[in-house]
């Protein structure tokens, strides 16, 4: 086999760069097509230093549901970021009402609104879900689109250390002899399939490309027990977010896209829907997490909180920070003004304001999932004792 600076090379001149796929690595929704312009990853994030009193619901916000997200996140977030653990530490001993919560934050924390590199307060919040979609552990009539864990072949690579500037980019593909090649796209894997373990069956192909989007989810068996499955790995190509071929080809208007809408679409055009997975070349592979009655594991590896947890941009967030969220329902337009614990990460999700809120498990939080494109604010908290860049 190669040596990893040998192979990274090979796969940066044999590859097009990858991007992560909307899942990756742990559950992220795909921006809608109708997304305002929002700043990108490669811009600095701006941070804007504001009194805690000031932050909308400061006084009448449920403090002690996110206060508890973001607390069970403390030791993972200790171990990526040290500057924490003083934090951490006193956070153990606060007590679950609001007076002490804000109190704690007070002392310990400093706020700081995001901003874009253009000096944009309000962005796109997006929200994901987990799925829970009918299948089998073994192929039927019915139970006949395969979810693969990961395939032997693929050889992924972590530019850790090799490329400073693409740090926690990972590069991926198939060795053949001597020669690396891009590894197969989604149309290839949908049309051949794969000599990779098959973890599930599922009875719908969109209820695999929406898996995928989500990055995690869990399948109901005929027996009534579920299986829950988690990102383990993506094939390398950029992810295409179908909703978008839908809206160039004139298929359905950019106004009415949702995931709601994409099903739709596809019940009304059987006969098109592989042409429209075709489209995502992206193909995320998965593994099967124990069964819990708690959310899924976001990229922190902690479990989420329905209505506590979002995904974030690393490069603007770091990951396992407390951030207050100022937004809107998508169905009712009621306020939703909290503290959150920014949990998760997902290829989509670019920019400093720019949020994908967890709703949680099954149907209902999928309904809110699919229609949620609203603007909203975020406010980073960080310990005081540390600096954060681009402070102005």
């Amino acid at each position: 086999m190669l040596p990893a600076a040998a192979l990274a090379a090979a796969l940066l001149s044999a590859c097009q760069s990858p991007a992560p796929s909307a899942g990756a690595p742990g559950t992220t929704a795909s921006p809608p097509a109708t997304e305002p312009a929002a700043s990108t990853a490669s811009e600095a994030p701006r941070y804007r230093p504001v009194a805690l009193e000031s932050i909308p619901a400061w006084t009448s916000s449920d403090l002690a549901s996110g206060f508890a997200a973001w607390r069970k996140g403390c030791p993972r977030l200790v171990q990526r970021q040290p500057v924490w653990q003083e934090s951490c530490k006193a956070a153990q001993s606060v007590a679950d009402d609001a007076d002490s919560i804000r109190r704690f934050l007070l002392q310990y924390l400093a706020a700081y609104q995001l901003e874009s590199s253009t000096g944009e307060r309000s962005g796109l919040i997006t929200g994901y879900f987990e799925p829970i979609y009918p299948g089998s552990r073994s192929k039927t009539a019915r139970a006949a689109v395969p979810v693969y864990g990961i395939p032997d072949d693929l050889i992924s690579v972590s530019l850790d250390g090799l490329y400073p500037e693409l740090k926690g980019k990972r590069l991926r593909g198939q060795l053949k002899g001597r020669q690396l090649l891009p590894y197969a796209d989604s149309a290839s894997i949908r049309k051949q399939g794969l000599g990779a373990p098959v973890l599930a069956w599922l009875e719908n192909p969109l209820d695999l490309q929406f898996l995928q989007v989500q990055g995690s989810g869990r399948v109901r068996l005929a027996d009534g027990s579920e299986l829950r499955l988690g990102y383990a790995d993506q094939n390398g190509h950029p992810y295409a977010p179908v909703g978008r071929w839908l809206i160039r080809n004139q298929e359905v208007p950019a106004s009415e896209m949702s995931m709601q809408r994409i099903r739709q679409w596809a019940k009304a055009n059987p006969a098109r829907v592989g042409e429209l997975l075709d489209s995502n070349p992206s193909y995320v592979f998965f593994r099967t997490l124990p069964a819990s009655n708690d959310g899924p594991p976001g990229s922190l590896a902690v479990p989420l909180t329905a209505g506590y947890s979002i995904a974030v941009d690393p490069n603007a967030i770091a990951l396992g920070s407390p951030v207050f969220l100022a937004t809107t329902r998508p169905d009712n337009g009621a306020p939703i003004q909290r503290l959150v614990a920014a949990q998760d990460t997902g290829g989509a999700i670019r920019g400093a304001v720019r949020a994908d809120f967890f709703w949680g498990s099954g149907d209902q939080a999928g309904e809110l999932a699919g229609e949620m494109k609203q603007a909203g604010q975020l406010w980073l908290l960080w310990p005081k004792t540390a600096a954060l860049p681009n402070v102005r």
